[in-house]
């Protein structure tokens, strides 16, 4: 695992269930493509609000570590 310099990886959330629940339910009714589209826009529109470019280089690598 890449060790964070920039991003927080420390659990941050109050109700993390709830968020979850949420992911799901916005999810539920869409198809495979609809999926992966309202993937897309939840990433930007977080990149957005960290709007830090080097913590989202981070979490990209911090993502990939391991996948390949």
């Amino acid at each position: 695992m890449i060790a964070p310099q920039k991003l927080n990886v420390q659990p941050a959330l109050t109700h993390p269930d709830d968020f979850y629940n949420a992911l799901v339910a916005m999810h539920r009714d869409l198809n495979e493509e609809q999926s992966q589209l309202a993937n897309a826009k939840l990433i930007l529109l977080l990149a957005n609000q960290i709007g830090d470019q080097e913590a989202l280089e981070e979490a990209l690598r911090i993502a990939a570590d391991g996948l390949n």
